[in-house]
């Protein structure tokens, strides 16, 4: 085990940096489709208020 020690400390490390960039990734596309979401249903509102 302790010869491959190294080996396996370096693959976690690798793993758990993969990780979080994963969800750092979903993190932005979760705010930038919240953005998109509220754009979008401000413009419904205007749509709505110009036909009433």
């Amino acid at each position: 085990m302790r010869a491959y020690a190294d080996l396996i400390r370096s693959d976690f490390e690798t793993y758990i940096a993969d990780v979080q960039d994963y969800f750092r990734c979903l993190d932005t596309e979760r705010a930038r489709a919240f953005v998109e979401a509220r754009e979008v249903s401000d413009d419904y509102a205007r749509f709505l208020n110009a036909i009433e």
